[in-house]
C-alpha cells in the first residue's frame, strides 16, 4: 500500500512537472544567509502557494471522552495550475505538552517533518475534489478525545495538513486543550487584564492650537481610539483601563473648535462632534469599571528621576487624577503606575512612592524570578522603597502578545493559544495554590477589536481562570523570590536625555514663578503644557518634542514679561539731586490679576553710590493692570558726582528670582565738603562786588547833584 502511494506520488510529480515549470519557472531558495537559484519542485511550488486554514474548532475545550470535536476550514489552490489527489488530514499527538516553552517551539516551527506523528484514518480526514487554479474548497473533519488518545487534563499538539497522494505539502498548527471533569480540579488562577488608553500629546500649549490632526483620524471609522471604544463597550467590568488624562484633555479641547498647525500655516477646524461622542461613549462604557489614571501626559518618570526633576512627577499624578475624574470617571485612581516600557529602577520607584503610588505594572524582564523557575511565577511581588513597600505586578509576556500579535493571525488560533497557555499554567506540576496572572499589551497599541473581545470573553468562561481587577492582585503564598529591579544600560539609553530635558526644566521653573508671583499663589496655568513636554512619547520623536518645547517656552516668556520695571535702560538715567535723596523705581503689572513682589536693589558702585537701607528689599503689591512704585533712599559718596548703576531684581514672595535682573543708571549731583567752602567764598566775593558797585554808583550820583547846584548858583 505504501509502495503504491509512493508510485502514484512519483507519477503525479512527473506529470505536473512541465506545468509547474511553465508557470513560475525558477525561484530563489534561501539556505542560511545566502540564496541560490534552482528550478522549483512540485512540492516546493505547492508549499509556497497551496494553503490551508482552520476557521472553527467546536468545542474549543472538549470535556468528555465522547465529545465530537468538529474542525472546519478552507483549502486554497494558489499554484496557478490545477491540483488533484489532495486530502485534508488531522494530525495529533496523544502525549500532552510538557511546558509552555515546548508549545511555543512547536507553534513557531514550519517544518513538516515535525508535525504530530499520528494521522487519523477514521473520520478525521477529507478528500478534496480536483482544485482548479485559484479555487478554494471548504473542508470538515471530526474526532473524539478517545479517538485521539486524550486521557487527562492538558494541552495537546494537533495540526491540519494537506497531502497530495498522502505526501504532506502544507499544514496549519494549533493546540487542543482537553479538560475532563475530575475530582481534583486545577487551581483557579486570577487573571487581571489591563488595557491602555494612552496616546502622545497633540498640543503644546493649553490653547486650542494642535500640532497635528491625528486624533480626528484615530476616533473615526477603524481608527485606534475608535477600536478601543468598541472594546470598552463590550468588556466586562473586571477589566482595568489604564488611561492618560492628557488624551482626554486633548479630545475635550477638540469639542470646542480648534486649530491645526500645518506646513502652510494654521488651519481652523470646527467643533468636533466625534470627539464629544467618543468621550461620552467611553465615560458610559467605563462607568462601573476600574480606571487607573497614569500621571498627566505619561511622563518619562525614570528620566525625570535621573535628571533631578522630582516635582514634575508628583504634579503630573495630581493633575492626572483631577483630569481623569472630571472628564471620564469619578472613580479614577492614581495609586497605580505603569512606567514607560514597563521598566524602572530604584530611583524611579522611590520617586513614584513618595508621590503616592503603591502599585506598579512591570515588564517581565524588569523583575525576573531569582533563582529562575521552570513554571509560571505569580505576577505579584513586593518591592521596597523609601516610602515603604510597593506592590509590583509583572505582566505575562506570552499572554500579553496574544492581545497584540506582531503579525496577522486568526482570532480562532489566537483563542486556542490563549486557552492552551492558561490551561498549562493551571496544570503545571507542583502548583496547588491559585496564582495571579496579568495581561498588559504595549502602551500605544493598535488593537483588533474582534480578537481582544474574543480573548476577554474566552477568559471569562474558562473554569481555571477568574477575571479580577488589577488592583485586587496582592502578593500571597504563591509568590516567588524576585531578583530585584533589573535596569540595563539600554533601558537608560531609551530615556529622554539631559540635553532634551534641560530646556524643559527651564520652562518649568519659569512657569512656576508666574504662579508664585500672584497674590492667590494658585497652581501654574502652564503645568499641563510643560508636563506634555516630559511625555515618554517623545523618546522616539525628540525633534517633535523640542519643537513643542520651543512653543511652550515662548508662551511662558511672554507671560513673564508682563511684569516689568518701567523706564529701565542705560539711556534713561535717574537723577539723585543733592548728596542724599530718594530714587523712585516703578514696576508695571500688565496682568489682570494682582501680584505681590519683592524688589531688591543693590549698588554696583558702592564707592560712588550707597543704598541707605538695612535690608535693600521692598515689598510691593500691585493690582491688575496697575503700576507700583517704591522710593529707594540713596546717597552719593562725598566729593563725587557722575553716573553709577544699581541692579534691581524682582523676586517672588518666597525670595525666588523673577525674570532677569535689570540695571538702572543713577546720575549723582551732590555738593559736599570743600565744594561748599568754594561755593561760600564765591558768594562772598560776589556780595562784596555788588556792595562796591552800589557805593560807587551812590558817590557818582552825589557828585552829579553837586555840579548841578554849582551851575545853578552861577
Amino acid at each position: 500500500m505504501i509502495r503504491k502511494a509512493t508510485l502514484l506520488a512519483a507519477l503525479s510529480a512527473a506529470l505536473l512537472a512541465p506545468l509547474v515549470a511553465a508557470a513560475p519557472g525558477v525561484a530563489a531558495v534561501k539556505t542560511g544567509a545566502s540564496a541560490t537559484t534552482r528550478p522549483l519542485s512540485v512540492s516546493a511550488a505547492a508549499r509556497q502557494s497551496l494553503s490551508v486554514s482552520i476557521t472553527s474548532i467546536t468545542p474549543d475545550v472538549p470535556k468528555n471522552v465522547t465529545d465530537v470535536i468538529k474542525i472546519t476550514g478552507t483549502v486554497r489552490n494558489g499554484t496557478g495550475v490545477p491540483m488533484s489527489g489532495l486530502q485534508v488530514r488531522l494530525r495529533y499527538d496523544a502525549q500532552k505538552v510538557t511546558d509552555r516553552a515546548a508549545m511555543a517551539a512547536y507553534l513557531s516551527d514550519q517544518n513538516n517533518q515535525t508535525l504530530p506523528f499520528n494521522v487519523s484514518t477514521r473520520n478525521s480526514f477529507m478528500d478534496i475534489p480536483p482544485l482548479a487554479a485559484g479555487a478554494s474548497q471548504r473542508w470538515e473533519i471530526t474526532a473524539t478525545p478517545v479517538q485521539l488518545g486524550l486521557r487527562e487534563f492538558g494541552v495537546y499538539r494537533i495540526a491540519v495538513d494537506v497531502a497530495q497522494y498522502r505526501v504532506p505539502i502544507t499544514a496549519e498548527r494549533t493546540m487542543l486543550t482537553y479538560a475532563p471533569v475530575t475530582p481534583q480540579r486545577p487551581p483557579r488562577n486570577k487573571l487581571a487584564i489591563a488595557l491602555p488608553v494612552i496616546d502622545q500629546p497633540h498640543r503644546a500649549t493649553d490653547d486650542n492650537l494642535f500640532v497635528d490632526d491625528k486624533l480626528s483620524q484615530s476616533i473615526a471609522g477603524k481608527g485606534r481610539l475608535a477600536d478601543l471604544l468598541q472594546i470598552a463597550q463590550s468588556a466586562p467590568t473586571s477589566v482595568t483601563w489604564v488611561v492618560d488624562p492628557a488624551l482626554l484633555d486633548d479630545l475635550n479641547a477638540m469639542t470646542k473648535g480648534y486649530k491645526v498647525r500645518t506646513k502652510d500655516g494654521v488651519q481652523s477646524k470646527p467643533a468636533s462632534t466625534a470627539a464629544g461622542q467618543w468621550l461620552t461613549g467611553m465615560r458610559t462604557a467605563l462607568a462601573s469599571s476600574p480606571v487607573a489614571a497614569i500621571p498627566y501626559a505619561d511622563p518619562d518618570v525614570a528620566a525625570l528621576a535621573h535628571q533631578g526633576l522630582d516635582s514634575q512627577t508628583k504634579r503630573a499624578i495630581e493633575l492626572g487624577g483631577q483630569s481623569a475624574r472630571t472628564l471620564l470617571s469619578r472613580n479614577a485612581k492614581t495609586n497605580v503606575n505603569w512606567p514607560a516600557a514597563g521598566v524602572l529602577d530604584a530611583d524611579a520607584l522611590d520617586l513614584l512612592a513618595i508621590s503616592g503610588v503603591n502599585t506598579v505594572l512591570l515588564n517581565s524582564t524588569n523583575l525576573p524570578p531569582q533563582p529562575a523557575v521552570t513554571t509560571t511565577p505569580d505576577a505579584a511581588a513586593t518591592l521596597d522603597s523609601v516610602n515603604g513597600p510597593v506592590t509590583a505586578l509583572v505582566a505575562d509576556a506570552e499572554l500579553s502578545k496574544l492581545f497584540e500579535p506582531t503579525s496577522s493571525t486568526s482570532v480562532l488560533l489566537s483563542t486556542q493559544r490563549f486557552i492552551a497557555e492558561t490551561a498549562m499554567v493551571a496544570g503545571e506540576p507542583g502548583q496547588v495554590l491559585p496564582r495571579s496572572l496579568v495581561v498588559a499589551p504595549s502602551r500605544r497599541w493598535s488593537p483588533n477589536p474582534a480578537l481582544v473581545t474574543a480573548l476577554i470573553k474566552t477568559a471569562g468562561r474558562l473554569p481555571w481562570l477568574q477575571l479580577a481587577p488589577l488592583e485586587s492582585l496582592k502578593p500571597g503564598k504563591a509568590s516567588v523570590p524576585r531578583a530585584g529591579l533589573t535596569y540595563t544600560e539600554q533601558d537608560r539609553k531609551e530615556e529622554l536625555s539631559r540635553k532634551y530635558l534641560t530646556p524643559v526644566a527651564d520652562a518649568w521653573s519659569k512657569a512656576q514663578l508666574t504662579s508664585l508671583i500672584t497674590a492667590e499663589k494658585t497652581q501654574s496655568r502652564f503645568d499641563a503644557a510643560v508636563l506634555r513636554l516630559t511625555s515618554s512619547a517623545w523618546r522616539n520623536s525628540t525633534r517633535a518634542g523640542r519643537a513643542a518645547t520651543k512653543l511652550v517656552s515662548d508662551v511662558v516668556d511672554a507671560q513673564t514679561n508682563k511684569i516689568q520695571i518701567t523706564g529701565s535702560g542705560p539711556d534713561r538715567p535717574r537723577t539723585l539731586a543733592g548728596s542724599n535723596g530718594v530714587v523712585p523705581i516703578s514696576v508695571k503689572n500688565s496682568l489682570s490679576t494682582p501680584v505681590e513682589l519683592l524688589v531688591e536693589v543693590k549698588s554696583n558702585n558702592p564707592e560712588l553710590l550707597l543704598i541707605n537701607a538695612d535690608r535693600p528689599v521692598w515689598s510691593l503689591p500691585i493690582g491688575g493692570g496697575q503700576i507700583g512704585t517704591i522710593q529707594v533712599p540713596m546717597s552719593a559718596a562725598p566729593d563725587t558726582s557722575g553716573d553709577a548703576t544699581v541692579t534691581v531684581q524682582l523676586r517672588t514672595a518666597d525670595g525666588q528670582a523673577y525674570s532677569k535682573p535689570q540695571r538702572l543708571t543713577i546720575r549723582t549731583t551732590g555738593y559736599t565738603g570743600i565744594a561748599l567752602v568754594i561755593v561760600g567764598a564765591a558768594l562772598t566775593v560776589m556780595l562784596a562786588a555788588v556792595v562796591t558797585r552800589l557805593l560807587r554808583r551812590r558817590s557818582q550820583r552825589r557828585l552829579a547833584r553837586a555840579k548841578t547846584r554849582e551851575s545853578e548858583s552861577v
